[in-house]
């Protein structure tokens, strides 16, 4: 079996990641997986990417040239949002390769054209990592549902228009992939009921595999020695947040939780609470919690991270809408009990009181007795721990997922 996963990046964001860590577990039970991407970080020689400095400049210019169709929507709202209308020789490149079937990831910043998927012979697994896939661009629908019917008036546009640009894109999915052999893959069941309930995919097969990981190199470690290597505070409970863009991007839900932390604040957990945050520099204005703040930058080697998830006492994910985020993963993988509002994908890996706490869904004062009630009872919280580790072990491991992937391209590749 020999299958080729495409994504924009190898390592760079979440969902890049997450296509690597698939690749990677693929590898480890002896599939010939190759990944084919735009922007390589790795130095893995079993991702193929740009190797002359021309190829490599179109690359990184390549996202800005697909925006620009954006420009005639001066009200836009700043969310990504992807055209794939650009010219590109992926289909030739794979034609080279010559896989099995085909692993589709996350393939916008305009790597992969939306008709190129009419060029590949091979059979086509999309593991999809938000619902760009079935809208006329956006990645999150923020409550809209036009991808439902055919897009057009797309709020994130600000456009009132039922024949914009959204339409436009919706449209040429529609005619390019009415008879592609496709199966898609979700990581969370979430995911999946928005699939069934789109009009481009509703009459696809859809099976939900979660994401894995390294649960050998994500693991429960001593928390003071953490701390130590870290250089945060022995004395304190931390209280740990991060993302991509952690404190930029408005779907991550770091206003939220800021709310949740001020209410806290006012309270008994005063002086014994201190947050930590990944994924973002401290700003130039600095924005008031409550509690000291320790910003760590971002990062993304495994064992920083591995350390960081180690050292706190609860990870907070108050996330707006998410898929599966590889953050909640791989916190409990290093037996940090997890809060995050009950949407999206969190409900799958969130255990309610058993490895963590689901607020109500944008209730900040859920939020925050949620990550109350986490940390208020020490025997409660060991148990928290070892549930969380357990969860991962048996539902997230790198494993687990890679027999899942293997048993689908085997069940529809042809030879």
């Amino acid at each position: 079996m020999k299958p080729l996963i495409l994504s924009t990046a190898d390592i760079n964001g979440g969902a890049a990641r997450a296509a690597y860590r698939l690749h990677q577990g693929l590898q480890s039970i002896d599939v010939s997986s190759q990944m084919l991407v735009q922007t390589k970080t790795s130095d893995d020689v079993t991702v193929i990417s740009p190797r002359s400095k021309i190829d490599k400049g179109i690359a990184k210019l390549r996202l800005t040239l697909d925006r620009l169709p954006l420009l005639a929507y001066k009200k836009s709202e700043r969310e990504i949002y992807s055209l794939q209308w650009l010219p590109e020789r992926v289909a030739a490149k794979v034609a080279q390769i010559d896989p099995d079937v085909i692993n589709l990831h996350w393939v916008c910043h305009g790597f992969l054209n939306i008709e190129t998927l009419t060029k590949f012979t091979q059979p086509i697994v999309w593991t999809l990592h938000d619902m760009w896939a079935f809208t006329g661009g956006c990645h999150y629908n923020q409550e809209c549902d036009r991808y439902i019917d055919s897009c057009g008036a797309c709020p994130q546009l600000s456009s009132s228009s039922n024949h914009d640009l959204s339409h436009w894109v919706w449209q040429r999915k529609a005619k390019a992939w009415k008879n592609i052999n496709l199966t898609i893959v979700t990581p969370s069941k979430w995911l999946a009921k928005c699939v069934s309930s789109s009009s481009l995919f509703k009459d696809l097969r859809i099976e939900v595999i979660p994401n894995g990981l390294d649960t050998d190199r994500y693991k429960p470690m001593n928390r003071q020695l953490a701390r130590q290597l870290l250089g945060l505070p022995e004395d304190k409970l931390l209280v740990l947040f991060g993302a991509m863009n952690a404190t930029s991007d408005p779907r991550k839900g770091f206003h939220l939780l800021q709310q949740a932390l001020l209410s806290l604040s006012k309270s008994e957990w005063k002086e014994q609470l201190s947050l930590v945050v990944m994924g973002a520099s401290q700003p130039s204005s600095q924005l008031d919690f409550g509690f000291k703040t320790h910003y760590l930058g971002k990062l993304s080697d495994d064992i920083s991270l591995a350390l960081i998830y180690a050292a706190a006492d609860v990870f907070v994910a108050p996330s707006i809408q998410d898929n599966l985020p590889n953050t909640v993963m791989e916190a409990l993988s290093c037996g940090t009990p997890c809060v995050a509002f009950n949407i999206g994908g969190m409900p799958d890996m969130i255990e309610h009181q058993r490895n963590g706490y689901l607020a109500q869904a944008y209730k900040t004062e859920d939020l925050a007795q949620g990550i109350a009630w986490v940390l208020v009872n020490l025997e409660r919280h060991s148990k928290l721990c070892k549930i969380a580790r357990e969860k991962a072990e048996c539902e997230f491991t790198s494993a687990i997922q890679a027999q899942r992937y293997t048993s689908i391209f085997t069940e529809i590749s042809p030879s």
